[in-house]
């Protein structure tokens, strides 16, 4: 277990992606998803409200839902459930006004009375920050959140954030959720140090980069790949993502766990909290084992050498 930021949560060090639920995952394969994670010993489920809005015939909120039904099913004992607000079709955006009635919603969802955590999803230039930090902070003096966090925010508005929160008696964050992965480094340069020096948890998405650093693709050419992230995944196939695979592959086979396992060590040796899915209950042990192994500094070092071109972003 780890702390998550300055809080009192201990969590399994690394969350299970809801993106999936309601997209390329259907209710019952969700559920058998959730089901292996949990009896494997994770506790952090990771959504939002607009999960997952981009598929044809969806609105938004079916992640939400599907959880929702499956807690209820279950019951289960300490498990954290994190979601995200600001980018779903019906309430887009971060005024007081779209954060209160979106949290409602997604409380309805859930079928809970509190949300663990509670993230702006994204930053919204059109609502000033003071309204945003003022109406997480209602939220949490209502007890329908427990923490408020940032998701997509720059280190700029993330100490404003805090600043704000501070000012206001109100909801400092606890975490923050950029994209962070062994070809995409850029955050260590500012929101690495920035998180350490405020005290949040990183939460890293796009952890295996659409599927690439599961090492699944490592051609350019996508063309007969069935999986909708294909495309993304292939267009990190270049020499240098080839060589960060080479690399991976040397610290799975010294680990004896798959790839993507030894991509989410790395990112737990960087002091994150990963978010990692599944759409297949078979690929649920790799995530597992990519919390629970550990790798020596040698390996994280040849792994940094490997993806060093990646730190520039």
């Amino acid at each position: 277990m780890t702390a998550f930021g300055a809080t009192d949560l201990d969590v399994f060090p690394l969350a299970f992606g809801g993106n999936v639920f309601g997209w390329t995952a259907d209710r019952n394969t969700s559920f058998a998803l959730l089901d292996a994670f949990v009896a494997a010993g994770g506790d952090l489920i990771d959504t939002a409200d607009v999960y997952s809005a981009w598929a044809p015939g969806n609105a938004g909120g079916e992640s939400e839902t599907i959880i929702g039904e499956w807690l209820r099913s279950r019951r289960p004992s300490g498990v954290v459930v994190a979601t995200k607000l600001a980018k779903h079709p019906g309430f887009p955006g971060l005024s007081a006004a779209n954060v209160r009635a979106a949290a409602e919603a997604s409380l309805a969802r859930l079928g809970v009375q509190t949300i663990d955590v509670l993230y702006a999803h994204e930053e919204d230039p059109a609502t000033p920050l003071e309204e945003t930090v003022a109406a997480f902070g209602e939220l949490i003096s209502r007890g329908v959140v427990r923490h408020a966090a940032v998701s997509n925010f720059s280190v700029e508005r993330t100490r404003e954030w805090v600043a704000i929160a501070r000012e206001q008696g109100s909801a400092v964050p606890i975490a923050t959720q950029p994209r962070y992965n062994l070809v995409d480094r850029s955050i260590e340069r500012d929101i690495l140090p920035a998180a350490r020096d405020l005290g949040l948890a990183v939460v890293p998405y796009s952890a295996l980069a659409s599927g690439f650093l599961t090492g699944k693709y490592r051609s350019a050419d996508a063309a007969g790949q069935s999986s909708p992230r294909a495309g993304s995944a292939a267009a990190f196939a270049t020499p240098a993502g080839l060589g960060v695979l080479a690399a991976l592959d040397d610290v799975a086979a010294a680990h004896d766990v798959a790839v993507a396992s030894a991509a989410l060590a790395w990112l737990r040796a960087k002091g994150t909290v990963p978010i990692a899915s599944a759409s297949r209950v078979d690929q649920v042990e790799a995530l597992i084992a990519g919390a629970t192994i550990d790798l020596t500094d040698e390996q994280v070092a040849a792994l940094d050498a490997a993806s060093a071109s990646f730190v520039a972003g």
